[in-house]
């Protein structure tokens, strides 16, 4: 596991997302609503919408805001405002590679405040392109697995299609190329396991690995300053910080 998915997890377990969740719905509705919007308004019919909604409901967001999401993206709801997809790159400290996923009902005012932030916490915002190439589309699955043999049940998350698997704390995280998300998460389903999230996401070719504390607060401030703008709704990074840098941070 990367130190960038360590570092979620253990804010994950202190409960330092709760102090955002009033963010980490309107990231949710924002997806939702994208998903909604580029096919049916069905999850059954969507796998997009059905996964996004799953998504959601792990981070407990409640029924209705999910409903309410649905008609936006489906037209259902005339007043929505219409939201964009945009990836930004750039460099933050120790020379780490940055990808930030907006959605935004306004570009310009989206541009200026990830732009602010990366100025104001050590780095350097650059143009499509920059980083980009750092990093490789994958799904990624984070699951807790049935009662059963270790052994056994790596061997069932292989055989549903996984490319890798990382067992932390009993709960499995589980790379798949981004074509064959869907697929393992509804084979995984089957198998028994508890999907708890299944999303698209950006991993890093070649960590840049963080050698002193120092160094792990600087990365962190600047990763947390971005996933607390409004505008933002994933950072991925390349950073990898030693496990006991991130106990003590």
């Amino acid at each position: 596991m990367s130190g960038h998915s360590k570092w979620h997890s253990i804010k994950h377990k202190k409960g330092a997302a709760d102090a955002k969740r009033g963010k980490i719905f309107t990231k949710h509705a924002k997806l939702i609503t994208i998903a909604a919007r580029d096919g049916v308004a069905d999850p059954e019919m969507n796998p997009g919408l059905r996964s996004a909604i799953i998504n959601a409901r792990g981070d407990n967001v409640p029924n209705a805001n999910i409903e309410k999401a649905i008609k936006k993206g489906s037209g259902d709801d005339k007043d929505a405002a219409a939201f964009v997809e945009i990836m930004y790159e750039g460099f933050g400290p120790c020379g780490t590679a940055v990808l930030v996923q907006s959605i935004t009902d306004n570009k310009n005012r989206a541009l200026t405040s990830i732009k602010t932030a990366f100025n104001k916490n050590g780095g350097n915002f650059g143009e499509a392109g920059t980083v980009g190439w750092m990093f490789d589309r994958k799904g990624l699955i984070l699951a807790k697995a049935p009662e059963g043999n270790a052994d056994d049940i790596e061997m069932m998350i292989i055989e549903a299609g996984a490319e890798d698997l990382d067992n932390s704390d009993g709960e499995y995280e589980i790379t798949t190329a981004d074509s064959d998300l869907m697929k393992v998460r509804d084979e995984l389903e089957k198998q028994g396991f508890e999907v708890k999230k299944a999303e698209l996401t950006y991993l890093p070719q070649n960590p840049v690995k963080i050698e002193t504390l120092g160094d792990a607060q600087k990365v962190l401030k600047f990763i947390d300053a971005l996933e607390d703008d409004e505008e933002v709704a994933n950072v991925y990074s390349n950073f990898d910080i030693p496990e006991e840098f991130l106990e003590q941070i």
